[in-house]
């Protein structure tokens, strides 16, 4: 791979690249540094000493008079006449740029790269070498440069732009990284059809003399095609302040959004190792660059691996937070605003981090909504953020609940926001879009749906989660969402368990959050033995299940006798397929193997159910040979009539199995059976 920060670009043939002062005062064959200071290699004595932070150069007036305006003002416009000395603490680019800029005044070649070309611009612009004082000065040489030569490269570009992370806030003022900042993205929104030049990924090809044209540089074969992330690699060294603007230029030029989406996960994942975890395969190859450039010798790596030793654990922890936090500010704020710009996995562990690193509400605000947007897209485990704050929960219910929220919001948004925009005429293609967007929200709160019962078994486990955040979040989502309620079984089963404690009244408050019809027989087998439910209930459920396997009955027995007009005595036939176990889930053909298995079982009831009536009836006729005639009283009389009632069931019972009654009796006859039980 390419190290961008590491390659040196001073072999490269540039024109005009070796900068040299065609007159000047003093003959010079060069500098000499000795220790920290720097000499003349000429024969006049230095009358000048400059200093620039530590390191200080033994040089003469005159050619730096004729050159700079700033070193006019300091030595001419000063009352001391005899000023030997000049010091210099702000000098852009440091005592580097100055190095370079001296040797121009006295002739000495300079060789232009495009590692020192923003310091070297800059000291120049400090020291007002422009052509007022002589035609060709360093600013119109840096600048012919930066224009031709550095803004016509990829490369050249981007370490321009890492350059400038130094030169704040000289490289803003002269509009180097403004420049530079279109230059790249201008080529990383061009054809990859069409590109020619070197990029990091892409396997290098060795060429003896290397031109600054990279088209000849890399020389590539004509079948090669760059692919559409060719430039995540390279932009991700960037300073994130500068990524940012090579961003904002990406979208200006129009750049497809998931693509614009991609090179934030890039980034993102490169610079905050704590989001490389669970997150999808395209980020994925992010994981590599991060572990390599953990140990890179980087001037600034976001202030996550280059800490300066020395400091203490807790200065350390606290730089690294603060330029996180910065990372991820400006990382939410050039999100494109596009729904599936990125995956929500990443918006969710971004949304973890942030809560952690304490970023400001309203950007955090902003990313809860984002993923409000694409919630049917999330997994539990991107879902278990823990409490960051002073809540007693291990998990943030509360953010959940806020993401539900902004869920339904955007749901219902969507909902009617087609009907203001579709023309009249119009209105059979409007009936068909809006058939397919009711379709598509039902899918997708059936999912969120299930989510959020996983989340809740989870969740249930946590003895200090409280019984009204646990409804509240249950019944958060319309009924409409569940077609099937087992998952919400699962949870409040799993709530019982971790709080014992519950009293009578908190339980079937508890329970009031399902509903037993829509429980599969599984479930319903399940909660009839299941000792910590309430016993109202476990009645309930019996009653339903009971209800269930008599309309299947009913409904079975309808169709096999060839009645095609007949109607299901559940409107909701659909939903008890779905809520049975998953056999029954593959059609109503495999589904008639399994009733008929299901009346065999019901007819193994039914006999149960026949010896128990004569079991009744034995002890009927011994009650009453042991009770006397005149001691009968309103007790007897009720069990006489519950005794007569019972074989009334008895009957229609025998007469739904037996015979093919029509429609209106297979209507009436649960109707009878029911207020019988009730």
């Amino acid at each position: 791979m390419w190290d961008s920060e590491n390659e040196s670009l001073g072999g490269r043939d540039y024109n005009n690249a070796l900068l040299s002062s065609s007159k000047h005062g003093v003959k010079s064959d060069g500098f000499e540094q000795r220790g920290q200071s720097w000499f003349v290699a000429t024969d006049i004595p230095s009358d000048l000493l400059v200093q620039i932070g530590d390191v200080t150069f033994h040089l003469h007036k005159y050619p730096l008079l004729s050159r700079s305006g700033k070193m006019n003002r300091l030595i001419c416009e000063t009352r001391d006449t005899d000023l030997s000395k000049v010091i210099i603490d702000d000098l852009p680019g440091g005592h580097e740029a100055f190095e370079q800029a001296a040797k121009f005044c006295y002739g000495v070649a300079v060789d232009l790269t495009a590692t020192n070309i923003s310091g070297l611009r800059c000291a120049a612009e400090y020291l007002e070498m422009t052509e007022d004082l002589e035609e060709g000065n360093l600013i119109f040489k840096t600048e012919a440069f930066l224009s031709y030569v550095v803004l016509s490269s990829w490369r050249d570009s981007i370490l321009v732009l890492k350059s400038c992370e130094k030169l704040s806030p000289w490289s803003e003022n002269l509009q180097i990284v403004r420049r530079c900042s279109e230059s790249i993205a201008w080529k990383a929104c061009a054809n990859p059809k069409g590109i020619r030049w070197a990029y990091t990924g892409k396997p290098l090809v060795k060429v003896s003399s290397p031109k600054w044209n990279e088209m000849k540089e890399s020389s590539p074969s004509r079948n090669h095609q760059a692919p559409p992330d060719w430039w995540f690699e390279d932009v991700s060294i960037l300073r994130i302040d500068h990524f940012v603007r090579v961003i904002t230029a990406i979208k200006v030029k129009g750049m497809r959004f998931e693509l614009i989406g991609a090179a934030i996960t890039h980034y993102a994942v490169k610079w905050l190792p704590g989001l490389i975890k669970d997150l999808p395969a395209s980020a994925a190859d992010g994981e590599n660059n991060v572990n390599n450039d953990t140990t890179s010798s980087s001037s600034w790596k976001g202030g996550l691996h280059m800490i300066v030793a020395g400091g203490s654990k807790d200065e350390i922890s606290t730089v690294q937070a603060k330029d996180q936090r910065m990372i991820i500010e400006s990382l939410i704020s050039i999100i494109p605003p596009q729904k599936d710009s990125v995956s929500c996995g990443f918006l969710l562990q971004l949304l973890r981090m942030a809560n952690m690193l304490k970023v400001a509400p309203a950007l955090v605000t902003e990313l809860e909504k984002r993923v409000g947007m694409q919630f049917e897209q999330a997994t539990l485990a991107d879902l278990l953020i823990p409490s960051y704050s002073k809540s007693e929960t291990l998990y943030d219910v509360d953010l959940m609940q806020r993401l539900l929220e902004h869920f339904l919001v955007q749901e219902q948004t969507e909902g009617s926001s087609p009907g203001r925009q579709q023309p009249f005429s119009d209105k059979h293609m409007y009936d068909s879009a809006a058939a397919a967007q009711r379709g598509s929200s039902q899918n997708a709160k059936a999912r969120v749906a299930r989510l959020v019962d996983s989340y809740l078994t989870e969740v249930s486990r946590d003895r200090n989660l409280s019984l009204t955040k646990f409804q509240v979040l249950a019944e958060a989502l319309p009924d409409s969402a569940r077609t099937c309620d087992d998952g919400l079984y699962r949870a409040i089963d799993s709530y019982l368990k971790a709080h014992p404690t519950l009293s009578e009244h908190e339980r079937k408050r508890l329970c009031r959050v399902m509903d037993c019809q829509k429980l599969s027989i599984d479930a319903c087998m399940h909660a009839a033995q299941n000792e910590r439910l309430p016993l109202r209930v476990v009645v309930q459920v019996l009653f339903s299940e009971q209800v269930k396997i008599s309309n299947a009955i009913a409904n079975s027995s309808l169709k096999e006798a060839g009645d095609s007009n007949y109607q299901p005595m559940v409107s909701n036939r659909r939903s008890l397929l779905e809520a049975t176990p998953q056999s029954f889930q593959e059609g109503w053909t495999a589904a008639k193997k399994d009733i008929n298995t299901l009346k065999f079982e019901l007819e193994s009831v039914k006999a149960k159910y026949l010896e128990l009536q004569n079991d009744m009836e034995t002890l009927q006729k011994q009650f009453d040979k042991m009770a006397k005639p005149k001691q009968s009283s309103a007790w007897t009389s009720g069990w006489k009539k519950l005794s007569k009632l019972t074989k009334m069931t008895h009957l229609e019972a025998n007469d739904i199995g037996s015979q093919i009654p029509n429609t209106e009796q297979a209507r009436k006859a649960p109707r009878r059976w029911r207020n019988s039980i009730s």
